[in-house]
């Protein structure tokens, strides 16, 4: 019913220290940070639903999809992007697609499906600002 003094100021310490984060990241620090919070939110998922914590699951199932479409998704520029941006677009919503379907089955295998291709573009996208460095 209540929460301990030490948690709540955890907790309130990860909030400010996010909100720090997003307000002092350029724009690639701040999809690194979608990324990271993506791939923390698939995690999550995955251990409730081995847990059997229906609450858990959907509660990061839906952290993680509204990060792919209110972030990642969002942030595309078709115009400017070309087909990398289509592609990602198209990639990004079959995630989208795959997280409601592992959802509504209590699917592990397309959750684990969804980090198997998230995690190459995270890992490309935080390689991206030190080539970019170096030729300037």
């Amino acid at each position: 019913m209540f929460t301990p003094a030490s948690a709540r100021a955890a907790s309130a310490y990860k909030t400010v220290g996010l909100e720090t984060s997003v307000n002092g990241a350029d724009p690639h620090a701040l999809v690194n940070l979608l990324f990271t919070a993506l791939l923390q939110s698939l995690t999550t998922a995955q251990a409730a639903m081995k847990r059997r914590d229906i609450s858990g699951k959907g509660s990061a199932i839906g952290r993680a999809v509204r990060l792919l479409d209110e972030g990642l998704i969002a942030g595309l520029n078709d115009k400017d992007g070309g087909d990398i941006s289509k592609n990602l677009r198209a990639l990004y919503s079959y995630c989208v697609l795959s997280l409601t379907q592992a959802n509504l089955k209590n699917d592990l295998a397309k959750l684990e499906e969804v980090q198997r291709l998230i995690e190459p573009v995270a890992q490309g996208w935080q390689q991206i600002r030190p080539e970019a460095m170096k030729g300037a």
